[in-house]
């Protein structure tokens, strides 16, 4: 027996490829194309430097109460972590401990199957149906928690507020966590359902509406028995609370609004220009509530499209999974990014 028999043997989660080079296009990560707010560049450089011989709040408490105030909440409902995964890992540990298998779509965020892996809990995958819809009625069945990604990734597809009750409804005995990573983009949040439902847990995401990929933010929201979870969970693991650069430049975030908003705009009306220009070139695109497009070509392969946009240095997403292995993911860029990649699928099509 070797020492390596005992290293994890784990399918590990694979994100979208980085090159080491500057002149690229890059829409493969989900990333905002614009730049955070001028209030977060302020905050960052009118930071105290020296209050870093300091740990932070251990519970990032000035960063909460701004965000229990903008959703409407109190600070009681609100974790806020190191980016959504570590909020979502931290949420596996603290709710799924029955033993009964987890649900989530088969179609989804990837990393889910990772944490369970490596956690140890059982899951089932429930299959979408042949236009990436999550159909509700299929999670009324006994389970240890549902995961609902809304809207999901990497199809681009939401659901309103009705879906999101009939599975609360068939599920008032686990755990539902609803992952709205990319809700700002014209998604139906879930917020409403917080006071009917004490097992719903809301996760969200600085990274894409707020332009803060590389601060890695995240949260959660829910009843204060199932916070309280979460907080035990991370205090029981790490003692690695958002650092004191990270809760400032959040506080900044929430507060300006209005640049907020405008960026928020920017990348919709783009995503519709990208998506009529697509389909009037053949493709077939899904509607998205997201930053990104799910899309595919009546004739040419993706696999294939792929890999020309990536000789033009334009790096999208293509999954080699089943049923999803003729898509391509597109990150909506700026409208120069946006143009170049249309030129390039051009060539290549016609």
């Amino acid at each position: 027996m070797s020492w390596k028999d005992n290293l994890i043997k784990i399918d590990a989660y694979v994100a979208g490829e980085q090159p080491d080079k500057k002149d690229f296009i890059k829409l493969n990560a989900n990333e905002n194309p614009y730049p955070p707010s001028p209030e977060v560049i302020k905050a960052i450089n009118g930071f105290d430097g020296s209050c870093l011989k300091k740990y932070p709040s251990a519970n990032a408490v000035g960063l909460v109460k701004t965000l229990a105030e903008y959703h409407g909440l109190k600070p009681e409902n609100v974790f806020a972590g190191n980016g959504t995964d570590d909020v979502l890992s931290l949420c596996f540990r603290a709710f799924f401990n029955s033993g009964k298998p987890i649900m989530f779509p088969d179609i989804t965020y990837s990393f889910n199957t990772v944490w369970c892996e490596i956690l140890n809990i059982p899951y089932e995958q429930i299959r979408v149906d042949e236009n990436f819809n999550i159909n509700p009625n299929d999670y009324k069945r006994e389970n240890g928690g549902v995961v609902i990604a809304n809207p999901n990734a990497p199809t681009s597809v939401g659901g309103d507020l009705d879906f999101l009750r009939v599975i609360l409804d068939n599920n008032k005995n686990s755990v539902v966590i609803v992952d709205e990573a990319y809700v700002d983009f014209g998604g139906i949040t879930a917020i409403p359902l917080l006071k009917e439902y004490e097992n719903l847990v809301i996760t969200r995401t600085f990274s894409k509406s707020r332009s803060l990929a590389g601060m890695r933010l995240g949260y959660a929201m829910g009843s204060p028995d199932a916070i309280s979870a979460v907080y035990a969970a991370k205090d029981s693991m790490n003692s690695y609370p958002v650092d004191s650069v990270a809760q400032a430049v959040g506080i900044a975030s929430i507060k300006d609004e209005k640049y907020f908003r405008e960026t928020i705009a920017k990348v919709i009306n783009t995503r519709n220009y990208l998506t009529e220009k697509m389909r009037e070139i053949g493709f077939k695109v899904l509607e998205s509530s997201a930053n990104f497009i799910f899309a595919e070509h009546k004739t040419l392969p993706a696999k294939e499209i792929f890999e020309y946009l990536k000789s033009k240095d334009i790096y999208v997403r293509w999954f080699n999974k089943p049923r999803i292995d003729n898509y391509l993911r597109i990150t909506i860029g700026t409208d120069e990014e946006i143009n170049a990649l249309l030129s390039a699928l051009k060539e290549k099509i016609q």
